[in-house]
């Protein structure tokens, strides 16, 4: 039974050819999430070449030495960036080619801002086989995917533009997640972070998912600027 979705249709162009995909780019962290996407890819979407990249500087060196793919499946969180940061810099160099977001980060706030940022289609990342069959069919017709149950809104969530707003956001973070917010302003990438603080890498990647959660934003440079006009550096040097 093909579950139900949001199909929009007229919204993208649909691929060249017969309306199916030849090449697919998955950029994703985990090995063995990737090699169970690709054994899904084949078999749900007659995808016969496969390629993976572990962060987003490694798709984009793909991409420019080979081309862009029929198709990208990205994940929001990487080793070298998180959230729509690396949807934007993708789209950048990917010409046409549609983008599909699979990612643990569900929530209908986030998939209307994927969709708005200009992803083809958002896919929970731990949806059945059946899920993926309908979102590449979708993608392929040249409509847009979205999972049962979220309602695309026309625009996304209104920016922070109050300084006491962006103070009270703040405020719901946790000691940690401060400081890794601290760390971000000052530029730093998850690997930075976790030698500065001496924990783990995917420890980082955890607390930056819930401060962009608790802001309501959906990348780095937006918590950033939520940071700057609460005055972070100073608030947080007088709760010392």
């Amino acid at each position: 039974m093909t579950p139900k979705s949001a199909h929009i249709s007229g919204t993208r162009p649909a691929p060249a050819g017969n309306g199916t995909f030849g090449a697919a780019l998955i950029v994703d962290d985990h090995p063995l999430f990737c090699d169970a996407l690709s054994m899904t890819l084949k078999s749900v979407a007659g995808i016969s070449s496969i390629e993976t990249a572990e962060s987003l500087d490694a798709a984009m060196a793909m991409i420019a030495d080979n081309g862009p793919p029929d198709i990208i499946v990205l994940d929001l969180n990487l080793p070298d960036v998180t959230g729509l940061d690396g949807l934007a810099r993708l789209k950048s160099v990917a010409d046409e080619t549609p983008i599909v977001v699979v990612s643990s980060m569900s929530e209908s706030r986030m998939v209307c801002s994927v969709i708005h940022a200009g992803a083809a289609g958002f896919v929970p990342k731990h949806s059945q086989r059946p899920v993926f069959r309908a979102a590449f069919e979708a993608i392929a017709a040249g409509e847009v995917f979205v999972p049962e149950g979220v309602v695309l809104t026309e625009t996304p969530d209104q920016p922070v533009t109050d300084r006491d707003e962006a103070v009270e956001r703040l405020g719901h973070l946790t000691r940690q997640q401060a400081r890794i917010l601290q760390l971000i302003c000052e530029g730093r990438l998850n690997k930075q972070i976790a030698y500065e603080l001496s924990i783990a890498e995917t420890t980082v990647k955890t607390h930056v998912t819930a401060i962009m959660r608790k802001l309501g934003v959906q990348t780095r440079t937006q918590a950033v600027l939520i940071a700057q006009m609460a005055s972070f550096s100073n608030v947080l040097r007088e709760s010392d």
